[in-house]
């Protein structure tokens, strides 16, 4: 289920940036070229955030998840990466979907920074931040050459 290679290359994707309040949610067009943000999510229970992620399965036609895995520096995974795949793998099954997971170091650093960039004022940051590093790490897995690259893992 969770073998990079495993998700179609054709087909919409859903990015997922993991957190325990907040999950935000990206969205790949179609032929997998463009990655757009999409919505935050605040989490409640299991039983609304399956809802919750199932029809954006459903609405978006997703054939796959990507979930941000956020690995520490040296490539080395933590608990917060255990958190992420315990949740992509739940994420997965939930939506019956096969799930890849991809580095999501910088994405919220990179998001701040574009924000920041189109004048988007401190509090409308926040509140889109999320979505933007979902779409800031779905962009990066769309962009990649080796999709089934371990995460965490630099490539050249």
């Amino acid at each position: 289920m969770t073998d990079n290679a495993s998700v179609p290359t054709r087909g919409t994707l859903l990015g997922l940036d993991y957190g325990t309040k907040r999950i935000g949610v990206a969205v790949s067009t179609p032929d997998q070229s463009i990655a757009s943000p999409l919505e935050n999510y605040t989490r409640r229970n299991l039983p609304e955030d399956e809802a919750f992620l199932k029809r954006q399965a459903t609405e978006y036609q997703a054939v796959g998840l990507v979930v941000g895995l956020p690995v520490h520096m040296s490539g080395d995974e933590g608990t917060k990466a255990r958190e992420a795949r315990a949740f992509g793998e739940w994420a997965g099954l939930a939506c019956g979907l096969p799930v890849v997971f991809w580095d999501e170091r910088y994405s919220s650093a990179m998001a701040e920074l574009y924000l920041q960039q189109a004048e988007v004022s401190r509090k409308k940051q926040k509140q889109r931040l999320d979505k933007v590093a979902a779409q800031v790490m779905l962009q990066a897995f769309l962009d990649s050459d080796d999709r089934a690259a371990a995460p965490g893992r630099w490539n050249s």
